[in-house]
């Protein structure tokens, strides 16, 4: 059974939901070992149809685990204690992201709040993003001395275009949910209280369309948008 994550199945559906909310939903090698887990689990699962992530508390996921920087004063040391812990994270996080967009099963990111970093690059995977009014999104690792790079930015950049990816990349701005929405990567923005009630409606919707056709497309979709596999 997972210790950092919640499992839940309802026929067709399942929701995998950090839980980690003392940390913010902060990633670290076990984490990501046990997600990765996860999703191989769903990914040789034929009776799921539609897979939900979310987080639990405040945050979707706050991104690296910079717990060994804690208490450290030094920005120049603070910077690179998080290019050393991230770099391994950031690789997990990739090979995830793959595994993600490789799924048969629609896939949709419930994000309840604040998706950082790795965080919301784990995002950009799902076929669909719901976003509570409250979420934000930004990417911080510019801002703390490490690049941000691979396909889960490659993804984002063919998203967002070359300017406001550096603005999101580069710049380190953080976004809201409306923000995000009109920029066309979040699919739909409720209320905190009717995020997971639409991220099920949505899954129900999806799950009328004929699977094989649906299925095709959306692997067809990605592979013009993620371009080739870096992982």
């Amino acid at each position: 059974m997972p210790t950092n994550f919640l499992l839940e199945r309802d026929g067709p559906v399942t929701t995998i939901t950090f839980n980690r909310p003392e940390r913010r939903n902060c990633m670290n090698r076990p984490v990501m070992t046990e997600l990765e887990d996860l999703v191989r689990a769903v990914r040789d699962d034929r009776d799921t149809r539609a897979l939900i992530v979310t987080g639990s508390g405040t945050a979707f996921s706050a991104g690296a685990d910079m717990s060994a920087a804690k208490g450290v004063g030094d920005p120049r040391e603070r910077a690179r204690l998080f290019r050393e812990h991230n770099q391994g994270v950031a690789r997990m996080v990739g090979r995830i992201f793959d595994q993600i967009t490789r799924l048969d099963c629609f896939t949709i990111a419930a994000v309840n709040g604040h998706a950082v970093g790795g965080g919301w690059a784990l995002a950009v995977a799902f076929d669909f993003v719901v976003a509570a009014e409250e979420a934000e999104f930004w990417v911080p690792e510019v801002e703390l001395g490490a690049a941000f790079t691979g396909g889960p930015a490659l993804a984002m950049a063919a998203a967002l275009g070359p300017w406001r990816a550096k603005e999101a990349m580069v710049m380190c701005r953080h976004y809201t949910a409306r923000e995000l929405f009109d920029l066309g990567m979040a699919h739909r923005v409720v209320a905190r209280a009717e995020l997971i009630p639409a991220a099920r409606q949505l899954a129900g919707d999806l799950m009328k369309l004929p699977r094989k056709a649906a299925t095709a497309t959306k692997h067809f979709i990605d592979g013009v948008f993620i371009g080739p596999r870096l992982y």
